[in-house]
């Protein structure tokens, strides 16, 4: 029996839609232990939310290539199992499953001798591709058009970054009268590409400075700007948690990654893409207050969460019905403003690992007990750190309660790709004009933020008014509904 055959790597697999790291927050095995096909072996913590990880084999763990706290590319082999401790051959059906990555481009690359072995070791790699442990001689390559004619030596491949290679390789073909040789695709991760796209850099230009000839973002900085770049950030450490705070500490650092990084590029995009509008309402809510305290004893709602939350929901939904127009998005490649005829109601939510939106999906089909259910199991599932990256995709419309919090009002940032944004301040007693007399009355403020390029300013009033009166008169529930 072969090590080969014996030991299975689990790689960090793509755990949400095109994520290319994941921080490993919990190890629930150490070496030694015995696990089982689909044992929970680790927590991750991607750009989305936390996910528990199971083991696709069974077998003896037998090393734990990552400490908590370390940031891993998706593709890198995270843990190594034993899989024939008691010595038997292992079954070919134990092999873990490749994790599915994207074909490479295609890199023109000198003719090689069948007879040469490629060099061992940890080989540079887009991430999403794993890494190789070169230990096989490389199948001679067919020739190209336009390279070195048969029974022609190539010169070894230089070292030093890709271009550099490609153009010293380039100089000594040229001498021997070779060929073009084409310049290999730059190394850089999915985020650099986009970041150099948006800054109108060409890669190929690029001076790398990571490791391996990647390329990072401190390096598209410099190439795109003539001003000193910011300072090429250091390797991580193993474990990447907040400095110690000793005795007259003046500052704390925290890294900044996982729900908070995603968060922060997530709203710079959409301050930075979408035109935002916001208007104010202020609104006596001591009717709908009423109701909340009627339903909580309405055996329809027996053991479900109450709130002036579910009916905010509620009314903001009738609203949307009243002016389908503002559920909708803007396609940018098509030229297109995208209506929606369903709702998926994003739920702002505060969690110790930053803002995340988890969303009800099909919200406008629910009856209140419905929509009642699956906001409790939204709010809880958020509070445990348990939401999916699934359950924070495709949303249209969102409501962030800031009023919990104590605040009147805030000027809230549309969630990507959404229309409309609603935040809820906190509900008080106020003087209130009532059927002519000032008494006091419960009253709360709603801002609507929303994406001037599709939704004008009469729709976005008619919107917030819509939800305002709602909250004034809840039996328009029953009328406009």
């Amino acid at each position: 029996m072969t090590a080969s055959t014996r030991f299975r790597e689990f790689k960090m697999p793509d755990v949400g839609e095109g994520l290319t790291e994941a921080e490993i927050l919990k190890w629930y095995v150490k070496p030694g232990d015995r696990v089982t096909d689909g044992q929970v072996v680790c927590e991750v913590e991607t750009a989305k939310a936390a996910v528990e990880l199971p083991i696709p084999y069974d077998g003896v763990v037998h090393e734990l290539r990552f400490e908590e706290g370390t940031t891993v590319d998706v593709g890198m082999s995270i843990i190594m199992v034993d899989v024939a401790p008691d010595g038997a051959a292992a079954p070919e059906a134990s092999k873990a499953p490749e994790t599915p990555a994207a074909s490479a481009a295609s890199v023109a690359e000198p003719q090689m001798p069948a007879e040469e072995a490629k060099p061992k070791g940890r080989q540079p790699v887009l991430v999403g591709y794993g890494v190789s442990e070169a230990s096989t001689k490389r199948r001679a390559r067919k020739p190209a058009a336009g390279k070195a004619p048969a029974g022609q030596s190539v010169p070894a491949q230089p070292t030093g970054s890709p271009q550099a290679a490609a153009a010293a390789l380039q100089t000594e073909l040229n001498g021997r009268g070779g060929g073009v040789v084409t310049a290999p695709r730059p190394l850089a991760k999915p985020p650099v590409r986009k970041l150099a796209k948006d800054l109108g850099v060409d890669l190929a230009t690029v001076t790398p400075t990571g490791p391996d000839g990647i390329i990072t973002r401190e390096d598209v900085y410099a190439a795109a700007a003539p001003a000193p770049a910011p300072a090429p950030v250091q390797p991580e450490p193993a474990v990447e948690a907040p400095a110690p705070v000793t005795a007259g500490a003046r500052e704390t650092r925290i890294p900044i990654k996982g729900v908070r990084k995603a968060t922060a590029a997530a709203m710079i995009g959409s301050a930075f893409t979408a035109p935002h509008v916001t208007e104010f309402i202020t609104v006596d809510v001591t009717r709908t207050m009423k109701l909340v305290e009627e339903l909580k004893s309405d055996k329809d709602m027996a053991g479900l969460r109450v709130n002036p939350l579910l009916l905010v929901a509620k009314a903001l939904l009738v609203a949307i019905k009243r002016n389908p127009q503002v559920n909708a998005s803007w396609d940018e490649a098509n030229q297109e403003i995208v209506v929606k005829h369903y709702v998926n109601l994003g739920i702002a939510a505060a969690t110790p690992r930053g803002l995340i939106v988890p969303n009800i999906r099909d919200a406008h089909a629910k009856t209140l007990p419905e929509l009642a259910r699956s906001l409790g199991e939204l709010v809880a599932t958020a509070r445990e750190g348990r939401t999916t990256p699934a359950a924070m995709q495709g949303g249209t419309v969102t409501i962030t309660n800031v009023g919990v919090f104590g605040v009147d009002t805030g000027t809230p940032i549309l969630n990507p790709g959404e229309s409309a944004i609603l935040a809820v301040g906190a509900i008080k007693l106020q003087p209130w004009v009532h059927k002519g007399k000032v008494k006091p009355r419960q009253v709360t403020t709603l801002a609507l933020s929303f994406d001037h390029r599709l939704v004008d300013g009469e729709l976005g009033s008619r919107v917030l008014a819509d939800t305002a009166a709602i909250l004034e008169q809840p039996k328009r529930l029953m009328t406009w509904a």
